[in-house]
């Protein structure tokens, strides 16, 4: 069987620019470009934003400025970057919050994820780290479950993502747990407040879980890929550790405003394929925790719709009502 992460990763090489692109690829920025980032400094969209950031200005030797608008679930930094004139130089560095969570989960969103953007590429793919304070008497999943059903809604999870959420509720829906939701406007928040004892569990991205983890501040007990991460190849997948069929992987994408034209986009995503090309670029814009995935613009948009309805059916199935 294919899983859903092992059709995302396909290759783990970067693959050649495609010749129909490479024919498009003569557009460079005539002026400072704007990488419009979701949520807040120090996130994984974040490191990743910043690692692109100092590349792309090398190569194409123009200022390129990082805009963290974190809050309201991604939704300010989407809303203003589809409003930025599709020229090519302002590009928002999205992930499934915004383009394939947040039209089920709000209300009134004020951005299509489909209409109001042209797809670039997506860029990393990686799973979730389950973390729970050091205090808490639980060393593994199967702890941690039992733990969860014997104090009903004593346990807090705090998230800074929908991807960190739907971990949490899909946890939640697979075992029957009892746990209350905390959400925060990025991960780095919400890490503090797990290492502080404020929450007790968190879904972690691995690149804000790692640091944590191996300064024992947090104790990690499962990934949430249905294979082991090569991150923290150590702990078992949440399959492994008891909870069957259970997987929930992330992707950080680019996406540039609607109506920004076919060479432009090309000319990016070419720039970004010969900028993942290099291990060591790879490993900065996920801090080594994650996997570069580069697709076409083509590739891309069908890849946002299927996307659109998998998130679909995972909010509708863990009865979350938009809001």
């Amino acid at each position: 069987m294919i899983t859903r992460r092992a059709a995302l990763l396909g290759s783990l090489a970067v693959p050649a620019l495609p010749t129909s692109l490479r024919a498009q690829a003569a557009w460079a920025p005539s002026k400072p470009m704007r990488l419009v980032v979701p949520f807040a400094a120090g996130s994984a969209t974040d490191i990743l934003a910043r690692a692109l950031a100092a590349k792309l200005q090398e190569a194409w030797n123009q200022p390129v400025v990082v805009d963290n608008k974190p809050g309201a679930g991604g939704m300010l930094a989407a809303g203003d970057a589809a409003r930025a004139a599709p020229d090519g130089h302002t590009l928002l560095v999205a992930t499934n919050t915004t383009h394939a969570a947040n039209p089920w989960l709000i209300k009134n969103l004020s951005y299509d994820p489909v209409k109001d953007f042209a797809p670039v590429t997506t860029v990393v793919v990686g799973p979730n780290i389950v973390l729970v304070h050091p205090d808490l008497p639980a060393k593994s999943i199967a702890e941690l479950t039992a733990y969860a059903k014997a104090n009903p809604g004593k346990l807090n999870f705090g998230e800074g993502s929908s991807s960190q959420r739907m971990s949490a509720e899909l946890y939640r829906q697979l075992t029957g747990v009892d746990i209350v939701h905390v959400p925060y406007k990025s991960s780095p928040p919400a890490m503090q407040d797990l290492i502080g004892g404020r929450v007790q569990l968190m879904f972690s991205d691995p690149q804000n879980a790692l640091p944590q983890m191996r300064a024992g501040k947090v104790r990690p007990l499962a990934v949430t890929s249905r294979q082991r991460s090569k991150a923290a190849p150590d702990l078992p997948t949440m399959i492994e550790a008891g909870v069957a069929d259970y997987e929930l992987t992330w992707w950080q994408a680019i996406y540039a405003p609607a109506k920004t034209p076919a060479p432009v986009i090309a000319a990016i995503n070419a720039k970004l394929r010969e900028i993942a090309a290099d291990a060591a670029t790879r490993d900065l814009m996920t801090a080594g925790a994650a996997d570069v995935v580069l697709m076409s613009p083509e590739e891309f948009a069908a890849f946002t719709r299927r996307e659109l309805e998998h998130w679909r059916k995972m909010v509708q199935a863990a009865g979350i009502q938009p809001e």
